[in-house]
């Protein structure tokens, strides 16, 4: 059997630690929790991360990053359907592979820029990112559409739900399709349209 790397070993640390974060918040997540979900020993997770505020930090940083890879994939389209498709097909498949993100995700979702974190500190880039999002399906910031808004938020909150439930539930491969159909009849194409 293959030995897993150290990015592979990082990326399903940050996972889990996230889905810990995004279920408790900072403040009441805690290290033991973390190691005992990961099944590793508390000491043998400090030695990746040498402190929660590390691991949190890290925790931001990947998600950050997947999140801005996410927008940056959408260059290639043309707003319209297929710029669409493509992003809700990237948050299905990313919920699937890190559901502990996507979790983390929800949390920030729900919490905006005040999301526990040590001295209840804000941080601009969930804002940011988030607004990044909505205006890589179209939405002009300045002057935004209130039902393309709405259709936005509905098609990718719903998606990250419905993909978390299908990962909790074993049937990723049965509810990838419905779940992307959903989401794009959110945003408004219809089921003829939708189809990839």
């Amino acid at each position: 059997m293959r030995r897993p790397t150290r990015a592979e070993i990082d990326a399903e640390i940050l996972d889990c630690a996230a889905g810990v974060f995004g279920r408790h918040g900072f403040a009441r997540a805690s290290i033991q929790q973390i190691a005992d979900a990961l099944k590793y020993s508390k000491a043998g997770l400090l030695h990746h991360y040498p402190s929660k505020k590390a691991l949190f930090d890290a925790v931001v940083d990947r998600y950050e990053k997947m999140t801005r890879e996410r927008i940056a994939k959408l260059g290639d389209f043309a707003p319209g359907i297929d710029r669409d498709r493509a992003l809700v097909e990237n948050v299905v498949d990313s919920t699937f592979e890190f559901p502990g993100m996507s979790t983390f995700a929800q949390q920030l979702a729900r919490e905006g820029e005040l999301l526990e974190s040590e001295g209840g500190e804000r941080d601009p880039r969930f804002t940011e990112l988030g607004l990044e999002v909505v205006a890589s399906l179209g939405v002009d910031l300045a002057d935004p559409d209130l039902d393309r808004l709405a259709r936005a938020f509905t098609a990718l909150a719903g998606a990250n739900f419905s993909a978390r439930l299908a990962v909790t539930m074993g049937l990723q491969r049965e509810w990838r399709a419905p779940i992307i159909a959903a989401a794009m009849a959110a945003l408004g194409h219809g089921s003829h349209d939708a189809a990839p």
